[in-house]
């Protein structure tokens, strides 16, 4: 039985990627009015399914009078990850802890978001406070993969990474504080770019924490959308302390000395499945075969020492926000209404807060070390995942915390290094699983070089081009 759930249709979106819009409606081709109805009608059409919508504004999204004239993407439909604050709605965070105020303005990034154009349709769901691999609470929302319903979305930017690779539209934010763009990205076959910390503006906050984990970004489903948007926030806001990106839009004759990493200890699979590491060897083949010298490096750091103290720290961010809230969603929140995991994080920081400033600087060591590994090369390769995409109630809420955790730590090992070195990374729909099931690859590079990372994907995305959801 196909459980694919898809929204490409003969309207006048068609399989257009966000630049294909904004230029047909440049060209008159189509109008704003008829790309903003063909995208409702396509959400309308596929949300029963995915569950990917927290809030519709479609009014708001027909005064096409508030749309920012002049931007590059200027009239594409989007969503807006329900974290972000949007003025004249709520922020839920994926919780049904509090009940959110009215946001009196937009956050930051929504503000750097809007510049290029894009006119939003609404805001898309994720778990509770972003802290989990997958939304799937059935209180609230359970969102579930266009390519498989039986399969999660991944997290924590789950709606839109369904929306974009539905077919709904063919962009929208997420964010990132230990792989929730690349995750998602990895598992729906999306371009999945986590830009270089403070490339764009953060979270709203998060320049407050002892180190600043949380990056925004978009899910996009092809890489010169990915590069048009960071180039049109770059127009909004250019970060001095970075070198300058422009707009990337082709690869690079340059060829790169990539360090394969992997974490397979001998005679075992170790953290990674087969198919994951033999998508790594054949992704590492077509980079020798383009001219790329690939060498494979073992794991400079001891990864279970990593995720622990990564754990203490994310246990830190879910204990302010449960026991802070009024200083964190501005609400009181209700304890009671948290998620297991949630509360098992808050409550494994309470026992080891002591260790917190030793865990922080063991992170910041941590990420020095492997940034020390582009000392000797260009880019490194890794899994997005160690293992391929599991089924809905993997992550559900009714299991408990220690199998929960156990879980996430299981699959997403290898997302989080970058979110304390602040370097780029993104992930790269390489392959399928032997269920049909999107895989990424993800390649990372120093500190401010984004660039390199969108050359390589322009390179990557001509020499193999990725499996489409409507295959």
């Amino acid at each position: 039985m196909n459980k694919k759930v898809i929204a490409f249709t003969s309207d006048v979106l068609g399989n257009l990627d966000a630049t294909g819009v904004a230029e047909a409606i440049a060209k008159k081709e189509i109008s704003i009015e008829e790309a903003t109805e063909a995208a409702i009608a396509r959400a309308e059409k596929v949300n029963p399914k995915l569950d990917a919508i927290k809030l519709k504004t479609y009014d708001d999204a027909r005064q096409y009078n508030k749309i920012k004239s002049g931007g590059a993407f200027y009239g594409v439909p989007s969503f807006i990850k329900d974290n972000d604050n949007i003025k004249g709605y709520p922020t839920q965070m994926g919780t049904g802890a509090f009940k959110s105020k009215i946001a009196k303005s937009n956050g930051k990034f929504v503000n750097q978001f809007l510049s290029s154009g894009v006119n939003y349709l609404g805001k898309s769901t994720l778990p509770e406070f972003g802290l989990l691999c997958s939304t799937e609470n059935p209180k609230l929302n359970v969102t579930r993969n266009p390519w498989n319903t039986d399969y999660t979305t991944g997290g924590s930017s789950s709606g839109s990474a369904a929306l974009v690779a539905s077919g709904a539209v063919p962009i929208a934010t997420a964010n990132d504080g230990a792989g929730s763009i690349r995750i998602p990205a990895a598992i729906c076959g999306l371009i999945g770019l986590k830009p270089t910390r403070n490339r764009v503006y953060g979270m709203d906050g998060a320049e407050l924490m002892p180190i600043q984990i949380v990056h925004q970004g978009v899910l996009t489903r092809s890489v010169r959308d990915t590069a048009l948007f960071l180039s049109e926030s770059e127009k909004f806001n250019h970060n001095a302390r970075l070198p300058k990106l422009g707009h990337v839009t082709t690869a690079n004759k340059k060829r790169l000395k990539i360090a394969f990493i992997e974490n397979r200890p001998e005679g075992t699979m170790g953290r990674q499945g087969n198919e994951t590491y033999q998508l790594q060897l054949e992704t590492a083949k077509l980079l020798e075969g383009l001219g790329h010298t690939v060498e494979q490096i073992p794991l400079p750091i001891d990864a279970d020492s990593m995720i622990d103290d990564f754990l203490n720290y994310y246990g830190f961010l879910a204990y302010m926000t449960s026991h802070w809230g009024r200083l964190v969603v501005q609400k009181k929140v209700d304890k009671s209404q948290l998620e297991p995991f949630t509360l098992g994080l808050a409550k494994r920081f309470k026992a080891n807060a002591f260790n917190l400033p030793k865990s922080v600087k063991a992170l910041r060591k941590m990420g020095s070390v492997c940034s020390a590994v582009f000392n000797d090369y260009d880019v490194i390769m890794t899994p997005v995942l160690a293992h391929r995409t599991p089924k809905i109630g993997h992550f559900s809420p009714e299991l408990k915390f220690d199998e929960v955790n156990k879980n996430a730590v299981e699959f997403a090992t290898y997302t989080g290094l970058q979110n304390i070195t602040g370097e780029p990374a993104i992930s790269l729909p390489m392959g399928l699983d032997s269920n049909g099931m999107p895989l990424g690859v993800q390649f990372s590079a120093p500190y401010g070089e984004d660039k390199r990372l969108l050359e390589l994907a322009y390179e990557l995305e001509e020499a193999k081009g990725w499996a489409k959801i409507t295959d």
